[in-house]
């Protein structure tokens, strides 16, 4: 005889009042609901009636999650109907204090697989337990030492690899069935975490070095051992780890990493959005950078390729790039340069003398910057007078102040748009309301990697992609044009939240046609189109 509390303790196949009166009869649930028989459309409207009656933010995303702990596909019918609304609720900027709280508030695991450095013997087990007989397509995993901009949280980093499959599955359909959220506990340098006695992960400094590396290399080969097709999304690595393991395997298997690649596209994104409105060229463009760490170089690095695919040498496209980072402009001579720095670096011979390097304005008055990109998390760190001097020189400024959360951003879009008399094409990494200003209301794109990785993942998987070159990402990246009009005054240089979906199919055809004219795709995929549509899963109910 079934146990009706099986069935309705799993949140892949629970239903709730949704069960029809046929399947409580065979699935042994008599009498253990109510007995009105409710649509998927009843239950959303319930469920999204008592989420408006939450405080906003925390509250909220904790209501939330308790219909995703319990039943799947309602929870995704919702946030699929209310996307815009409550993608910030489920992810970025609310799950940065549902990372902080996530010991304090721990009620259940959520799915996610939690592998600690200490017993890389039970790797194989822990993954094989929480995928419980799923095919497991695709991964995302972090050790958490980079979350967001809040930095390292151990442990309570899973949160963020739950967040973004979230996002995997409402924004481009990728089936939550075949996806794990991955935690690697090695430790953390978080000292308030480690004398915290409600802290539920490892009680001891970050494991560094070779033992770190070793881990990486047990994980990735046991992951591939267990899932033998599974994409890996690397998430929130810290600075040297997350490049140097990108590096590795890039050329062997199908990995991303978000902070490296995924920052890197939606900023390639935005600037050829708003090259659409100004009608200029990409390779006429100069690109800074104002932090030159993983996502600052990810994006120059995205940037450098774009203009190799336009015909430049390495030596003309390098040209284009200023980096400028704790230490001011880099320069060859620079103490503590990192690997991915040092090809960027400039020489003093090529700049003026008299001017301050380690100065914003001085350094824009030399240099001369079209395209302005701040991954600093250095609040108000693009000054008016820096503004200013920039949009002298560009008619018409690419600015993204990309910090988040939004305390940590360089500048307002608003000010943004009034120092440059309304001539800036901004981006902002949270979310910004429309700017009045002159009679004109501009539109502020957010450059989200939301935009882009979803429907780059759906793309991968639809054609069993073998890897995930620079020509797939540089596809994910011109997918977006397309969908705002460049003509309207105020236009903004991405499209918005609310046609995620529609954007993100687009997106996935994109980076599946590429995999397929590349033959990088798995053998008898011909059709895009119809690849990623029949890879596609949608929140509704099936008879059991």
């Amino acid at each position: 005889m079934n146990n009706p509390y099986i069935i309705l303790n799993n949140p892949f196949r629970n239903k709730g009042t949704a069960f029809t009166d046929r399947e409580r009869k065979k699935l042994g649930l008599v009498g253990t609901l109510p007995p009105r028989v409710q649509t998927i459309e009843e239950q959303a409207e319930r469920v999204y009636d008592q989420y408006k009656l939450r405080p906003a933010g925390i509250q909220q995303r904790k209501f939330l999650m308790e219909i995703f702990n319990t039943n799947r596909t309602l929870f995704y019918y919702v946030v699929e109907k209310h996307i815009a609304e409550l993608l910030p609720i489920i992810y970025d900027p609310v799950i940065a204090p549902a990372i902080e709280k996530y010991s304090e508030i721990f009620m259940k695991p959520q799915g996610a697989a939690f592998l600690r450095i200490d017993r890389q013997d039970e790797f194989e087990e822990s993954l094989r337990n929480t995928a419980a007989g799923r095919n497991i397509r695709l991964i995302v995993v972090t050790d958490a030492q980079a979350i967001l901009g809040i930095g390292d949280w151990g442990t309570n980093g899973v949160n963020i690899s739950v967040g973004k499959l979230m996002v995997y599955t409402a924004a481009a359909g990728v089936n939550p069935k075949e996806v794990l959220p991955v935690s690697l506990d090695v430790g953390t340098d978080n000292q308030k975490l480690i004398n915290d006695p409600l802290y539920l992960g490892l009680r001891k400094a970050r494991v560094t070095g070779k033992p770190y590396y070793e881990m990486i290399d047990h994980f990735v080969e046991t992951a591939r051992k267990v899932f033998p097709n599974v994409y890996l999304h690397f998430e929130d690595f810290g600075r040297d780890n997350a490049t140097k393991i990108l590096n590795k395997y890039r050329d062997k298997i199908p990995v991303f990493n978000d902070d490296v690649q995924g920052t890197g596209i939606v900023c390639l994104a935005g600037v050829l959005g708003a090259l659409n409105i100004s009608k200029q060229k990409f390779s006429d463009q100069i690109f800074m950078t104002y932090g030159a760490g993983t996502a600052g170089m990810g994006i120059a690095n995205m940037m450098y390729h774009e203009l190799l695919l336009e015909g430049l040498s390495p030596e003309e496209a390098r040209k284009h790039f200023y980096l400028v980072d704790k230490q001011g402009l880099l320069f060859e001579d620079t103490p503590g340069l990192t690997p991915e720095q040092k090809p960027f670096v400039r020489k003093r011979t090529e700049l003026p003398t008299g001017l301050n390097y380690t100065n914003l304005t001085d350094i824009i008055k030399a240099v001369h910057p079209t395209v302005l990109i701040g991954t600093s998390t250095k609040a108000g760190a693009f000054t008016e007078s820096a503004i200013k001097e920039m949009a002298k020189y560009a008619e018409r400024p690419i600015i993204f102040p990309i910090s988040n959360p939004t305390e940590l951003m360089e500048a307002s879009a608003a000010d943004l748009i009034k120092w440059t008399d309304g001539k800036a094409l901004i981006a902002t990494g949270v979310p910004s309301a429309p700017v009045e200003y002159d009679g004109i209301n501009y539109q502020i794109g957010q450059a989200n990697n939301a935009l882009i990785y979803p429907g780059l993942g759906l793309g991968v998987l639809s054609t069993r992609a073998k890897l995930v070159n620079d020509e797939l990402l540089s596809a994910a990246a011109h997918s977006l044009g397309g969908f705002v009009d460049p003509s309207l005054p105020g236009a903004p240089v991405l499209p918005p939240v609310k046609k995620i979906q529609e954007f993100t199919k687009n997106n996935a055809i994109a980076v599946a046609q590429s995999a397929i004219d590349q033959g990088i795709a798995a053998s008898g995929i011909k059709d895009a189109q119809s690849a990623v549509e029949d890879n596609q899963w949608h929140p509704e109910y099936h008879e059991e």
